[in-house]
């Protein structure tokens, strides 16, 4: 690999971090080569990635000293936050920040934070639509990262602001369920408003396209979406992709988050939100870019019909 410009690539084994690693490895003609960072090589997902040429590198968000190491040589580095992992906006920054500031250490020449938009902006401070949450957000996962853009001022920095993956669907069961009448239901806060969506698969071959196009998106927020598709429209796609009945049931977005389960208000903000601004949200994206970037861009019927079997199982079809 001493020839090739080197990207490490932060949660690797993960949904977006592991689409670049594949776009890497998948064009080895391409001038790049794959740093792939996770906190344990030896796990099933690490040595898949060093059999596929990969060179797998151990690090930890929480301590910066192993990502100053995991970071010295490489040309790139792709940094990203998993706030599912522990639910904390203040945790999200804190990772954000030991990225940041191991990768102005290593002096690399170009970082995507993977970030999205401060919901807080949409809204007046005392706006009383939803709650408040841990304190001072109403997203968290997006305030916080959108907090976190400030740490890397002054890198060479693309801010990759990403969609709601279509994968949520099987990774975070949110798939339809089949009820006692044999229909398949779903209930979201989102009356008929569209969802900007993508393949995580997708996000990062968007990501390698940037590397590819280096200074050209160097300084640049560059939000991307696969396709804006309604709750309804999902439903039905899936519906005649599945051999099911879908039916979608409308609520409020304070019944969500009276629905108790880990992290529902969480994603009960975060849907009212996309229903509430829908006009803002699906305006920061583009398909048209990401397909320019990613000229692979799939479609939710394209990604449904490569995961029908995944989506399927989690719906109990």
């Amino acid at each position: 690999m001493a020839d090739k410009k080197i990207i490490a690539v932060i949660g690797s084994t993960g949904s977006q971090g592991g689409g670049l690693c594949r776009a890497i490895l998948s064009d080895p003609n391409g001038g790049f080569g794959c740093r792939a960072i996770t906190r344990d090589p030896g796990k099933d997902k690490g040595k898949s990635l060093a059999a596929q040429g990969a060179e797998v590198v151990s690090a930890n968000l929480d301590d910066v000293e192993s990502l100053k190491k995991a970071f010295a040589g490489a040309y790139g580095v792709f940094a990203v936050t998993n706030f599912w992992e522990h639910f904390s906006g203040e945790k999200e920054k804190a990772q954000a920040k030991n990225i940041a500031d191991a990768a102005k250490a290593a002096g690399v020449k170009h970082v995507i934070w993977s970030t999205l938009e401060d919901t807080r902006k949409l809204m007046k401070a005392d706006d009383k639509r939803m709650p408040m949450l841990q304190e001072k957000y109403r997203v968290p996962h997006f305030d916080a990262k959108a907090e976190a853009d400030a740490y890397f001022s002054g890198l060479p920095v693309t801010y990759l602001v990403t969609s709601f993956y279509w994968d949520n669907l099987y990774l975070f069961g949110l798939a339809p369920k089949k009820g006692d009448d044999g229909v398949h239901s779903w209930t979201f806060p989102m009356a008929d408003a569209k969802l900007a969506g993508i393949a995580a698969e997708d996000i990062g071959k968007v990501a390698y396209g940037v590397f590819k196009a280096g200074p050209e998106y160097i300084g640049k927020r560059v939000g991307i979406t696969g396709e804006n598709l309604s709750i309804k429209e999902i439903g039905d796609k899936l519906s005649k992709a599945l051999g099911i009945a879908v039916k979608y049931n409308a609520v409020d977005a304070n019944t969500y988050r009276g629905f108790g389960f880990p992290g529902a208000d969480e994603y009960g903000n975060m849907f009212q939100v996309y229903c509430d601004f829908e006009k803002e949200v699906c305006g920061a994206r583009s398909a048209d870019v990401a397909r320019k970037l990613n000229p692979q861009l799939q479609t939710f019927d394209q990604w449904l019909a490569k995961n029908k079997a995944a989506v399927s199982k989690a719906a109990g079809a």
